[in-house]
């Protein structure tokens, strides 16, 4: 009965160990290497999985920046075509300000141009003819008005240098301080010393206009020469010169642009103000040794008005 049981049981275990649905048990060994290895894949596997988002997140601040840096470009590159734009804007207004005041300034000067001329025409001929009623000719008036018109011309020069070294860069330098800084307008406060000349000029001329004699012939004669030199100053300082209104031909006479290249050194201070007269400025350049500083001053205008 016992001997049974347990080849019952041995049976049973037998079949149990042989069941073709369960099959044997894998059996696996473990060994130190296998542990080690199984510890690297694992270890490599969470490694693969850490920079796979690693990797990600690092192309992504990458698109970032790309992006910034893309867009920092186009806005510098608006910021300068706004101010190119806001540059050329501003260019061509200055130098529709520029037009305007010079045109303003030539209308003022070929109106005064002209009056004065045909005013100064009128009262020679009308004095003279005046004169002249009575048959006889008046010799030493006709002289003396010639003479005078020529010399207070002339001595014009010589006073508009001592007035503009001794009054205008001393106790009036706060009405010329105008002439010498950048001009906005078509007028400056300068202009005020040539309305102050023209006031002993119309004196002189209607003194001499409305009365007969030597001494009204030479009035006449002195207020005809202020007269003529205040136009040819206009021209030439304020044409030539300063370029407030177009000359024409006065600017390819060959001294008068010596006189020009004069007064511009004059306004550079390079000779502490010399020269202080405007038709003998050249003499008085060359006076203080700067001849060479003057022909290149005349280079330097023929070069720009050529380029122009």
């Amino acid at each position: 009965m016992a001997a049974g049981i347990s080849m019952a049981s041995s049976s049973r275990s037998f079949h149990f160990c042989r069941n073709p649905f369960l099959g044997p048990k894998p059996t696996s060994t473990l060994t130190p290497t296998s542990l080690f290895s199984i510890s690297i894949r694992r270890f490599d596997t969470i490694l693969r999985s850490r920079r796979k988002p690693t990797l990600t997140v690092c192309f992504v601040v990458e698109n970032e920046k790309l992006n910034t840096r893309i867009e920092t470009e186009a806005e510098e590159e608006s910021s300068e075509e706004i101010e190119k734009q806001i540059s050329a804007a501003r260019v061509a207004e200055r130098q529709a300000r520029k037009r305007s005041e010079r045109f303003t300034y030539l209308v003022a000067a070929v109106m005064s141009s002209l009056g004065i001329t045909s005013m100064a025409i009128l009262s020679v001929y009308y004095r003279f003819s005046w004169q002249m009623e009575g048959g006889e000719i008046p010799y030493s008036e006709m002289f003396g008005t010639f003479a005078l018109s020529v010399g207070a011309a002339v001595g014009m020069e010589f006073w508009a240098r001592w007035a503009h070294r001794a009054l205008w860069h001393a106790s009036l330098w706060h009405m010329h301080e105008s002439h010498h800084k950048p001009r906005e307008g078509p007028f400056e406060l300068n202009d005020v010393f040539a309305i102050t000349n023209a006031v002993p000029a119309i004196s002189l001329l209607s003194y001499g206009f409305f009365h007969k004699g030597l001494i009204p012939g030479l009035c006449f004669g002195a207020g005809l020469g202020i007269t003529v030199f205040g136009m040819a100053y206009m021209f030439v300082h304020d044409g030539l010169v300063h370029k407030r209104f177009p000359v024409g031909p006065i600017a390819n006479v060959p001294y008068f642009r010596k006189v020009a290249a004069a007064h511009q050194l004059h306004h550079s201070d390079k000779f502490n103000g010399v020269p202080y007269g405007l038709f003998l400025g050249p003499k008085e350049v060359e006076e203080v040794g700067g001849h060479e500083e003057l022909e290149k001053e005349i280079k330097r205008r023929i070069k720009a008005s050529s380029g122009s």
